[in-house]
């Protein structure tokens, strides 16, 4: 592990292989760069140098940021991007799927490509409709609990319920990492923060994207209730043919952690066509 200092604080990130095209993972909020524990050595394999990061607040990097939003947390990879010797492809889940959104069209010379898994890219509306899908409402409820609250038990029941069906073969250890992260000073605040801002800035900026982009969906992601219609409007407003969607059947919010094998192909494949 590795410390680069910036402005307000200090980001942690790991590196793996030596040579080949920078690739940054970002995870999501309330968690860390061990989200990527499965799709980092697959990447490496391929020949790809891989940095992942942990956000502001979150895992190892210090706590106690003065704010959390998607703008500030696409300008602190940038930051690690230059740190490293960029270009880079910029991956980003959730929270930070529209950080790395934001990344690529504010710094285009510093980003190739952009992968958004499960993304909260655009401003969200929930309708009557939405309250109907059982799934979206358990995953709302707890999700309310967890940043609202500040409650680590409810956190650990949204996830519960973001990961649908059979859970990784290290759930316990890792959902035990991550309520340990969560009870050490300012990392539940981080998640508050996180949870309260808006996407819209990401959303914004969509349309000044230059780079190829993919989003990925599990097609059971209870953070929306209908989750290929959001990716369809990601992809709706970039500029005409930089998007493609992909959604991984029975996946929910942590696509890259539940189906790994899936999503790695996904990834390699869209890299393959971004470097030809």
């Amino acid at each position: 592990m590795t410390d680069l200092t910036i402005d307000g604080g200090t980001l942690a990130y790991e590196v793996t292989g030596t040579t080949g095209p920078l690739v940054v993972l970002a995870h999501g909020m309330g968690d860390s760069r061990q989200a990527y524990r499965f799709l980092t050595p697959v990447l490496v394999d391929a020949g790809y140098r891989v940095a992942a990061v942990d956000l502001r607040g979150c895992g190892e990097s210090s706590a106690g940021w003065a704010s959390y939003t998607r703008t500030d947390i696409a300008g602190d990879l940038l930051a690690l991007v230059r740190h490293l010797g960029g270009p880079a492809v910029l991956v980003g889940h959730s929270i930070a799927g529209g950080a790395v959104t934001i990344a690529a069209a504010t710094a285009p010379e510093l980003v190739t490509a952009v992968v958004e898994l499960a993304p909260f890219t655009r401003k969200q509306s929930m309708g009557l409709g939405d309250l109907r899908v059982a799934s979206f409402r358990r995953g709302m409820r707890h999700l309310l609990g967890a940043t609202m609250l500040g409650s680590t038990g409810q956190w650990a029941k949204y996830l519960d319920v973001a990961y649908p069906g059979p859970k990784p073969a290290d759930w316990d250890t890792r959902l035990d990492a991550i309520t340990t992260m969560l009870a050490e000073p300012g990392r539940m605040k981080a998640l508050q923060a996180m949870g309260k801002t808006s996407p819209v800035d990401a959303g914004e900026q969509l349309a000044d994207v230059r780079c190829p982009v993919l989003v990925v969906q599990g097609s059971a992601d209870p953070d929306w209730a209908a989750p290929r219609a959001e990716g369809e409007a990601i992809v709706a407003d970039l500029p005409p043919g930089l998007g493609r969607l992909e959604v991984v059947d029975g996946a929910g919010h942590y696509p890259h952690v539940q189906f790994p094998a899936e999503v790695a192909t996904a990834v390699l494949t869209f890299l393959a066509g971004v470097r030809a």
